[in-house]
């Protein structure tokens, strides 16, 4: 037997192949399909952020900045969450910039846990959440999110008791939460508050989608951090990507209490180092924009999550109507579907449209196996031409 016989990943990461997202990304391009699988948006930010972009490529500012981000725009993080949740956070000590979210919660997970702890994490999850634990040599343990009679999700208190343990070290939240739309109502977050406490664990939360609830959903959103006895074990990240409409630059931050914040970068550290020197300027100018600028791009989404809804229903797919975030959840049941992959791996051929399938986000991968995520951050005329697909496609019901 030669070195080449044997796959030489680590065992802990085999279960993970190429993401979802690149294998239907390369099946959009391969077919020319209508891209809803992956969650960016196919117009630039505000103007306003690209001109301080340009400005900064061309003063100079393209060395490495300082490891925790340059002092500008975590000063512009530290207002923006005051601004808007009413959390106060020392810019010099207490929040840290980032390669964008996924780095944030990778070197939180990295920093926080030992072989053998155990994440309490939400499924469906965003893939790099399973990744990140296992990298660590951490223990997942998912707790379900299910659709209710009021096509809301929700999650079994219950489930969430009996996930805590004598392992437990952190909580992973994602509210508003991809895939599903869901936001975490202030109940629900307050168990997760109590048994935080009641077990000692820490939290970390991804708030991407802060400023995309919209105005139909049962709940605003409410950081965690803000409930009582939590600012002092969470880690809040967010990033510039989903809000200001750069998912490429790849910029986000981490804040909380300095003990925590110390920890991730002495691991972020030896992943990027450092991080975007001239975008960091920019997104600081984005962060101060006006309220209207962000009331504007969450009724500009809404009135896309609609359009998509509609084409969606039309077509024949039972819709999940998400409260926040990029995406759409749809059932392939009335479709004559019954495994979201096989349907998704045949969507671009039968129609010219890509979506994901749900499934993959889930250890209880039966929870979802009928489920598909399409993403709305598209122009109107792509979700146009995507629906009227749909609507031609001749399904096996």
């Amino acid at each position: 037997m030669t070195s080449t016989d044997v796959d030489p990943l680590v065992s802990r990461m085999r279960p993970f192949g190429t993401t979802i997202f690149a294998e239907m990304s390369a099946l959009a391009v391969r077919t020319g399909a209508v891209n809803l699988g992956q969650g960016f948006p196919d117009t630039d930010g505000p103007p306003e952020m690209l001109a301080a972009a340009a400005e900064a490529l061309r003063a100079g500012r393209n060395q490495y900045p300082p490891g925790p981000g340059i002092p500008e725009l975590r000063t512009a993080v530290a207002a923006h969450q005051r601004r808007f949740w009413g959390l106060e956070y020392d810019p010099n000590g207490e929040v840290v910039i980032t390669a964008g979210a996924t780095e944030a919660v990778a070197a939180a997970i990295l920093a926080l846990c030992e072989p053998g702890d155990e994440v309490v994490c939400f499924e469906p999850y965003y893939d790099s959440y399973a990744a990140s634990i296992a990298l660590a040599g951490a223990v997942r343990r998912p707790v379900t999110l299910r659709p209710g009679p009021d096509g809301r999700y929700a999650f079994d208190p219950a489930a969430l008791r009996a996930a805590f343990g004598p392992r437990t070290r952190l909580v992973l939240l994602n509210s508003p939460h991809n895939p599903t739309g869901k936001v975490f109502t202030p109940t629900e977050l307050a168990l997760v508050a109590e048994l935080c406490q009641q077990h000692g664990a820490y939290a970390v939360t991804d708030e991407v989608y802060e400023h995309l609830v919209f105005t139909d959903a049962a709940s605003r959103h409410v950081p965690l951090a803000t409930l009582p006895g939590m600012r002092e074990r969470t880690l809040r990240i967010s990033s510039a990507g989903k809000t200001f409409s750069c998912t490429g630059w790849k910029v986000g931050w981490a804040s909380g209490p300095a003990e925590l914040v110390s920890a991730l970068l002495r691991v972020k550290q030896f992943l990027t180092f450092v991080n975007a020197a001239p975008l960091q300027p920019a997104v600081a100018v984005a962060l101060a924009l006006s309220d209207a600028y962000f009331d504007e791009f969450r009724a500009g989404l809404q009135a896309r999550r609609d359009q998509l809804i509609g084409g969606l229903t039309d077509a024949g797919f039972e819709v999940l109507t998400p409260e926040g975030t990029y995406f759409v959840t749809a059932d392939i049941t009335p479709l004559g579907g019954t495994d979201g992959v096989e349907f998704c791996r045949a969507l671009p051929e039968r129609c010219g449209v890509v979506a994901v399938p749900t499934q993959v986000f889930y250890d209880d991968a039966e929870a979802g196996r009928r489920l598909v995520r399409f993403a709305f951050c598209k122009r109107p005329d792509v979700l146009t031409e995507a629906a009227s697909r749909l609507r031609a496609a001749k399904w096996d019901r």
